[in-house]
C-alpha cells in the first residue's frame, strides 16, 4: 500500500522563494545593524558633547599653563647643540665673500643694516636704528685683498656720520681686529667721501679709483646705489658666487637652524594636546606664540586657521573662529632663535577629536580631509626625493606638483612649494617651477611646503626644513615629519 502524502507548498517554508517583502525586512535589518554601529561611531568620536569625560584645560589660563608645561616637560632637547655663533664664524664668512668678490671681478660689497649686514656683521637694522630706517647711509665695505702668499681675506670697513662713529663702534661687531670707519660730516657727500678713501691696497695709502665695480644687496634702499653711482662707482646688483656665500649654510648655521625648527614643531605638537572645545584663532596664536618663549624661541609670525579660514594660505581674516571637534587646524609659525628663522606648518584635528577605530563612518567632509591630507603629504614626499645636490630649484616644485595635479587639485595649489631658508625666514634661491637655472647645492637650506586649498571647506600644509646633502636624500631639520592629522 502506498502511502501518498501531500504537502501544501503554500504552507511549508523549506520550498518557499523570498517574497519582496523578507528581501526589504532583510535590507533593513542589515542597514539598521550598520546605521547602529555608525551611530556609536560618531556618537563617540563625532560630536562635541560627547567629550564629558575629556581632561584637558578648561580656560585660557589653564590652556597656557598646559601648553608651557608640556613642551617644557620635554627636556627641549633640540637646544643642546644650539649656541651663538663665535667670532671666528663672521671672520670666515667676510673671507668667504671676499673670495666670491675675486671670482666675479667685483672690487667690493656695500650692504647697508639688514638681514645681510647681520650675516656678516650681525647687526639688524632694529639694531642700528630702533626707530626707523633714516636717510643718512651707515655702510658696510667689504673688499677683498691678496697678501704676498697669495692668501685671501676680507677688508672690513664702515662708512657713518660723524657724530654715530663712537656709537657704531659700541655696537660690539665680531671682528678680531680694530674696526676701521670712514666718517663723514653732514654737509658732505658721504659716497663722494667713499670714493675719496678707496683704498684697495692697505689703511696708510688711501688714494681714489676711478669707478670702483662694487655689488649691493637685494635688500639695499634705492636712493643707496643711485648716490654711488653718480658719485662714480659702477654698481651691480645681487648674484652669481657673492649671493651663493649667504646660500651655503657652514655646520654651526645648520645645528641653529635644526634647533630652532625642531623646536618649533615641538611647541605646536605641546600646544596642541592641550587644546579644547571653544577656542578662537587668535587665543591658540596667543598661547602658542608665549609657549615658544617658555623655550627661549621669540616667535616673529604665527597663522592660526581653523576649517574655511584656512582655504586663503596666509589667513587674512579676524581670528575670531571658533574650534570644534572635526576643525581643521593650520598652523603656520615662525620663530627666532640665535638671529636663524623657523617656519613650519602642520594641519591637524584636535586632540578631543580623537582618531576612530573605523574610518568608514565618518562624515564625507572628514574623509575630503584625509583625502587631501594624504595627498599634500605624499607631494611633500615627493618633493623631498627631488631635493638632491644637482637637480634645479624647478624640479623641487614640480614633483610635489605633480602629485596634487594627478589627485584633481591643480587649480589648489596656488603657490611654490618652497624657498630657501637662514638669518631670514625666506632667502633666495626660491623653488618655484619656472627657476630652471639655479642648481641645487650640498649646505643649502630649504623649506618644503605643498598645500591643497579648498574654498568654502579648509586648507592643508605640510611645512618642513631640509638640507641639501653631498649624496642621497636630504637631511630633515624639523626632527621629524608629521604622520597624521593626528599626529603632526
Amino acid at each position: 500500500m502506498k502511502l501518498h502524502i501531500v504537502v501544501d507548498e503554500r504552507n511549508d517554508t523549506r520550498y518557499k522563494r523570498p517574497t519582496l517583502s523578507s528581501k526589504v525586512r532583510n535590507v533593513l535589518f542589515t542597514a539598521s545593524v550598520f546605521a547602529g554601529t555608525c551611530l556609536f561611531l560618531i556618537s563617540k568620536f563625532g560630536h562635541p558633547e560627547s567629550y564629558s569625560s575629556f581632561s584637558h584645560p578648561q580656560t585660557i589660563a589653564e590652556f597656557q599653563k598646559c601648553s608651557i608645561k608640556t613642551f617644557l616637560d620635554t627636556g627641549l632637547p633640540f637646544l643642546s647643540s644650539a649656541s651663538p655663533l663665535p667670532i671666528s664664524e663672521f671672520v670666515s664668512r667676510r673671507n668667504s665673500l671676499a673670495k666670491a668678490l675675486l671670482q666675479d671681478g667685483i672690487d667690493a660689497f656695500i650692504v647697508e643694516p639688514g638681514y645681510t649686514f647681520k650675516y656678516y656683521a650681525n647687526i639688524s637694522q632694529p639694531d642700528w636704528e630702533v626707530w626707523e630706517p633714516e636717510e643718512r647711509p651707515f655702510l658696510m665695505i667689504v673688499q677683498p685683498i691678496t697678501s704676498g702668499t697669495r692668501e685671501i681675506t676680507a677688508r672690513t670697513r664702515f662708512l657713518a656720520p660723524s657724530f654715530e662713529v663712537e656709537r657704531a663702534r659700541l655696537l660690539g661687531m665680531p671682528f678680531e681686529e680694530e674696526v676701521e670707519f670712514i666718517p663723514w660730516e653732514e654737509h658732505w657727500n658721504p659716497y663722494a667721501t667713499l670714493l675719496q678713501n678707496w683704498d684697495t691696497s692697505s689703511p696708510s695709502h688711501a688714494h681714489t679709483i676711478s669707478n670702483p665695480k662694487v655689488m649691493v644687496d637685494d635688500e639695499i634702499r634705492d636712493f643707496i646705489p643711485r648716490g654711488l653711482s653718480l658719485s662714480g662707482f659702477n654698481v651691480a646688483g645681487l648674484g652669481s658666487e657673492v649671493e651663493k656665500v649667504k646660500q651655503t649654510k657652514t655646520p654651526g648655521e645648520v645645528e641653529l637652524l635644526r634647533a630652532v625648527n625642531t623646536g618649533t614643531v615641538e611647541a605646536v605638537r605641546a600646544m596642541r594636546k592641550c587644546m579644547y572645545p571653544s577656542l578662537t584663532e587668535n587665543e591658540v596664536t596667543n598661547v602658542l606664540d608665549d609657549t615658544l618663549r617658555a623655550a627661549g624661541l621669540e616667535p616673529f609670525f604665527d597663522i592660526v586657521l581653523f576649517d574655511e579660514d584656512a582655504s586663503n594660505p596666509h589667513g587674512g581674516t579676524d581670528g575670531s573662529k571658533v574650534l570644534e571637534a572635526e576643525t581643521f587646524v593650520l598652523i603656520d609659525v615662525g620663530a627666532h632663535l640665535h638671529g636663524y628663522s623657523s617656519d613650519i606648518c602642520r594641519t591637524f584635528f584636535p586632540p578631543f577629536f580623537p582618531k576612530p577605530s573605523s574610518l568608514s563612518c565618518l562624515s564625507p567632509a572628514i574623509k575630503e580631509k584625509l583625502a587631501v591630507w594624504d595627498i599634500v603629504f605624499e607631494a611633500q614626499k615627493q618633493s623631498l626625493h627631488a631635493l638632491k645636490s644637482g637637480n634645479t630649484a624647478a624640479s623641487v616644485d614640480i614633483a610635489a606638483r605633480g602629485v596634487i595635479e594627478k589627485a584633481g587639485y591643480a587649480d589648489a595649489f596656488t603657490h611654490r612649494v618652497g624657498h630657501g631658508i637662514g638669518i631670514k625666514a625666506h632667502e633666495s634661491p626660491y623653488l618655484n617651477k619656472g627657476n630652471v637655472n639655479v642648481t641645487l647645492r650640498a649646505g643649502m637650506t630649504f623649506t618644503s611646503e605643498p598645500g591643497v586649498y579648498l574654498v568654502g571647506k579648509f586648507g592643508a600644509r605640510h611645512e618642513d626644513i631640509l638640507l641639501v646633502k653631498e649624496e642621497g636624500e636630504p637631511e630633515i631639520l624639523t626632527g621629524r615629519r608629521a604622520t597624521g592629522p593626528w599626529d603632526p
